[in-house]
This record gives C-alpha cells, structure tokens and sequence, in this order.
C-alpha cells in the first residue's frame, strides 16, 4: 500500500518542490523590485533570521524528544519547525519581491567564509525541500520505519541550513558595512 501511495505522492512533492524553487529564484534573481516601500519592509530579515533561529531550536528540540522516545513532543516540535519553515519562505519571498537582495559589503577574508556558506545554505535548502516533504508525509501516514529512514538524512541537513540562514543574516547585515 505504502508504494502505491508513494507512486502518486513522492511525483506531487517533486513538483511541488521544484515550482517552490523556481519562484523562490525567479522572484530573488529575475525581478527588479519596485520603487519605494522598502521601508515598510526592512525589518523582515531581521525575521527571517529569527525564523531560521526558531527552526533550529525546534529541530533539536524535536531531535532530544524523540531520542528519548517522546513521540507527542517530537511530532509538536517538527509539525512547528515545518509551519516556523514556511512562514520563513513566504517571508522571505516577500522581501526579496520587493527589496531585492542585499550585495555583500564584506572585504578580505569575510569574503572567502560568507561566499561558501551562502551558496552551500542556498543549494541545500533547495535540495532539501522534497525530503523534508517526504519525511512529513510519512509521519502523517503512520509509516514511521520509512519516516525515520529519510528523517535521519533529512533533519541534519535541515538544522544545517536553518543556522547557516542566521549566520548568513549575521554576516550580511552585522559583519559586513552595506555596499
């Protein structure tokens, strides 16, 4: 049952996935933000780095849960990691349409950490969002062997590119003078 399941679902996540990437880059890369209104909206990658801080938390919190087999708390924790995810999306979608993004003022070696963690941050949170969607889907179909198989996979990379978010903030934003 659960590979008839998959035939229909694991496609729909795919796509899903990758219309989720290709708007996320065509709205950071190919669209030049409106005139004015950066104002109103300047205190979203404040946010967002709050968002990805919140999400790591989760994730370890979720992680510790279920190591010591607290499946309630455990499912809490992920199911608010997934919603503290997405709302970071839509957040982060929303700046970027209208502010565009931010170059890198950083000069010297700051250059040579904040380039490799961005581009790593970036690649794998796109490569990520089919197995986190996945790992949900499992979950909330009962199939839990099949759930932990990809979740240990899957959650590392996660909490990866939920700090490497903050640090990019950071760095970004608190490191580097604005160009």
């Amino acid at each position: 049952m659960g590979a008839m399941r998959d035939r229909v679902v694991l496609p729909v996540i795919g796509l899903l996935s990758l219309v989720v990437v290709a708007v996320v880059a065509f709205l950071t890369l190919g669209v030049t933000p409106p005139p004015g209104g950066v104002a109103q909206i300047a205190g979203l990658p404040a946010l967002n780095a709050a968002l990805n801080g919140t999400c790591a938390g989760l994730l370890t919190l979720g992680w510790v849960f279920i190591r010591r087999r607290r499946i309630a708390a455990h499912r809490a924790c992920m199911l608010a990691a997934f919603v503290v995810s997405t709302a970071f999306l839509v957040s982060y979608v929303v700046y970027h349409a209208l502010a565009g993004s931010r170059p890198f003022g950083g000069q010297g070696w700051i250059r040579w950490v904040y380039f490799p963690v961005l581009v790593s941050h970036i690649t794998l949170s796109a490569a990520m969002l089919p197995f986190v969607l996945t790992a949900l889907w499992r979950a909330l179909r009962g199939e839990f062997a099949r759930h932990a198989r990809i979740a240990r996979l899957t959650l590392p990379v996660w909490l990866y590119v939920s700090v490497t978010g903050v640090l990019v903030y950071w760095m970004l934003y608190h490191l580097a003078p604005a160009p």
